[in-house]
């Protein structure tokens, strides 16, 4: 006779202590955890039954909602079929389907698909195209990577070294040599309370100049940016900035890499950022919303250009030793292939673009809360600045985060003593203001 499982919201650890929880206060948290069980649609669910409404998306990720029917019932179906297959030396349809599909979505020329597991691995592999594809066209002292002031890139080496949040960065060295960043592109002077992209700051693209004339282009591979700097508080491109990056990169023969593995699949209203603003990169990388966050993939889009010129020597001798053992999984891409059909049959690209108005207008409205310093909307997404609390900084983030789970029944995320809110594609106009009212009352109760 076997048992009958338990209900999963009947699950509870008796030890939480051996978890060691990522980019998380381990200790905070263990004394008061906050643990999810189960989630459909909008919602996540506690173990004591509570509907807790997800305002981010799980993390950026979760873009066509939670659980969605069409996306479980591929991954099952994968897993019964074809649980795993090597992508090297061998492939399986599907990935080169879902490749297809991803390079269909990119604009002009971004036409081959490089798979990785993460947002991570996508930004290292990223990188490593680029010092390897001046090495093979005869220019390998092009080996200077440039990033950009509070720019999130991953936790990898690379990734981390091109990074600009410093406590992700001081703990671990010099990470990679030859690394030089570009300045932020927030002034909350000029810029406070903005919907959309900031007038003011196209101008810092310039600075790109001045990293030129310091390193001389012969020494600088790529520059990498994201079209939205979501990890550190939601920090849209200014007007004209990504446009000038783009005319500074093509006049010293220097890769322009979009880190889209946020604002990739519809967070700001289109399949990728570079179509929003017109802006052509020579790769882009992704993660995140390609499977809906249901199982770990992410990847590269590379223009035909770069990828041919991989393509020379002996063919049967491989032209970039590099991948991982989870590139291009049978169930990543089943999910990848679900995922994309739902955005396309629910129109939820065109669904965000529609109600970013609407999102904006409704962040506008904390507006005059108590210690609310900030507020920044572009696509689905949106940053609020609070007044750090007199004990210290990012306690009245953290506390924020703690009242939205136990008290309000929401999950919202904070980085220091900024909210960042990115719901659903799914989100209803309803939502969305239950959503900012459950916030409004938040930003009261710390404040």
């Amino acid at each position: 006779m076997t048992l009958a499982e338990p209900p999963a919201h009947s699950i509870v650890p008796n030890d939480l202590e051996p978890y060691w929880l990522p980019f998380t206060a381990n200790r905070a948290f263990k004394k008061s955890p906050r643990l999810l069980v189960r989630a459909k649609d909008m919602h996540y669910y506690t173990g004591d039954g509570r509907a807790l409404v997800d305002a981010i998306a799980g993390m950026w990720c979760c873009n066509a909602g939670h659980a969605r029917d069409p996306i479980v019932a591929a991954i099952q179906r994968q897993a019964a079929e074809l649980d795993y297959a090597t992508a090297f030396q061998f492939g399986h349809p599907r990935a080169f389907e879902l490749a297809g599909r991803i390079a269909a979505l990119a604009p002009g020329d971004l036409d081959h698909v490089f798979f990785t597991s993460s947002g991570s691995e996508a930004v290292d592999t990223a990188l490593k195209i680029a010092l390897a594809y001046h090495n093979i066209r005869g220019e390998g002292t092009r080996t200077r990577l440039i990033g950009r002031e509070r720019a999130y890139h991953g936790s990898g080496f690379g990734g981390t070294a091109v990074g600009g949040i410093v406590p992700n960065r001081k703990l671990f060295g010099a990470l990679l040599a030859g690394v030089d960043h570009l300045p932020h592109t927030y002034n909350r002077d000029q810029q406070a309370f903005t919907k959309g992209e900031p007038e003011w700051g196209g101008h810092l693209a310039d600075e790109l100049e001045r990293l030129v004339a310091l390193h001389d282009a012969s020494t600088i591979a790529a520059v990498i940016v994201e079209p939205m700097a979501g990890s550190t508080g939601v920090l849209p491109a200014p007007k004209g900035y990504l446009e000038r990056l783009r005319a500074i990169c093509d006049r010293h023969g220097i890769l322009l890499i979009f880190d889209e593995v946020i604002t990739g699949f519809g967070r700001l209203g289109h399949a990728f950022a570079a179509e929003r603003y017109g802006v052509m990169p020579d790769m882009i990388t992704f993660a995140k919303g390609v499977t809906s966050g249901t199982v770990p993939m992410g990847g590269v889009v590379v223009r035909k250009p770069i990828y041919d010129a991989f393509m020379r020597g002996p063919e049967h001798m491989v032209e970039l030793f590099h991948g991982y053992t989870y590139s291009a999984h049978p169930l990543a891409c089943a999910a990848g292939l679900a995922t994309l059909a739902l955005y396309r049959e629910e129109k939820l690209f065109e669904r965000a673009a529609a109600l970013e108005p609407a999102f904006g207008e409704a962040a506008m409205s904390l507006k005059g809360l108590p210690n609310v310093l900030d507020i920044r909307t572009v696509g689905l997404a949106c940053g609020i600045d609070l007044a750090p609390a007199p004990d210290g900084p990012g306690k009245r983030g953290y506390a924020a985060m703690e009242r939205a789970f136990h008290e309000d029944d929401a999950v919202i995320r904070c980085s220091g003593d900024t909210i960042a809110l990115t719901p659903p594609l799914i989100v209803s106009e309803t939502e969305i203001a239950d959503i900012f009212a459950r916030v409004a009352r938040v930003i009261r109760a710390v404040a």
